[in-house]
């Protein structure tokens, strides 16, 4: 996809998930609204996979989604790049839907490869994932999304150093750094600190996309983040989003970190975004 191409998607992608969270009153909006453009970037663009999907991921690129609770972006997307039907998107959260709140390999989802519910243990598969095919000799890249308030779980920060000391060089973590968690800002709950300071302290590559939810900034820093793969250090990107983005009333706030809009919420986020490629 070019651009103007992908932007249309990722509004198309907004649409879903504000349609998704109101159909059962559930859901999680806020940080999924923010890792929109990142998340379509990497699979309408930037990363060489297989909608087939084939569990094992042997030569191709592939997603490890940590912060499960955003799992109406990742839905949207993967419908929508072919993992399967686009109409499925209408049993989010539902009974017996493949869809759950937060993705489970119980189900058998197609694109989806680990359960990540419990916070905090992505980095840690993705770093498995990575040695893998540094083992397989593929050359292929491992991708992962973490939260920022994900962060102030302990398991992260041994899998960051895991994947330094292993000089897993075609691992590539993207931080949702949007300063927000679900019990207020991170920097009032557990503050982070310097956390461009703390990862290159590991010893990684860290990289900064101050727009996180500009479309070509992201591209930008995906493809800088490409290039600094396979020199010896895994990369880390600093994504600078801003939670709610694309919806006005949402944007900003932590408080829509897990709430759904009601009937009058939805047609005020639905008339802010266009419908580009066309609703399920």
């Amino acid at each position: 996809m070019e651009l103007q191409e992908l932007k249309d998607m990722a509004s198309q992608v907004r649409r879903d998930i504000v349609r998704m969270v109101h159909g059962v009153q559930s859901g999680h909006p806020g940080g999924s609204l923010g890792c929109t453009d990142y998340l379509v970037a990497l699979y309408f663009k930037v990363m060489q996979h297989d909608p087939a999907f084939h569990m094992e991921g042997k030569n191709e690129d592939v997603f490890f989604l940590s912060n499960g609770h955003i799992s109406p972006v990742f839905y949207s997307v993967l419908a929508r790049s072919g993992y399967f039907p686009v109409s499925e998107l209408a049993t989010f959260r539902k009974i017996d839907s493949r869809l759950q709140g937060h993705p489970a390999t119980h189900e058998h989802l197609p694109g989806v490869r680990i359960a990540s519910g419990s916070l905090g243990q992505g980095l840690s598969v993705a770093s498995g994932m990575a040695t893998a095919k540094k083992m397989n000799n593929d050359k292929h890249i491992v991708y992962a999304l973490t939260g920022d308030g994900e962060l102030q779980e302990g398991q992260n920060w041994e899998a960051i150093m895991f994947a330094a000391h292993h000089k897993l060089d075609n691992l590539i973590i993207a931080v949702d750094y949007n300063g927000q968690q679900i019990d207020g800002a991170t920097k009032n709950v557990m503050n982070l600190g310097d956390l461009k300071a703390k990862f290159e302290a590991f010893d990684w590559t860290v990289l900064t996309i101050e727009q996180g939810n500009d479309m070509a900034a992201v591209l930008k820093g995906l493809e800088e983040a490409k290039g600094a793969s396979g020199k010896g250090k895994p990369v880390c990107i600093l994504l600078k989003t801003e939670m709610g983005a694309g919806v006005s009333f949402m944007m900003g706030s932590h408080e829509w970190h897990g709430i759904a809009p009601n009937d009058a919420q939805l047609a005020q986020a639905l008339n802010e975004v266009p419908a580009t490629i066309g609703d399920y």
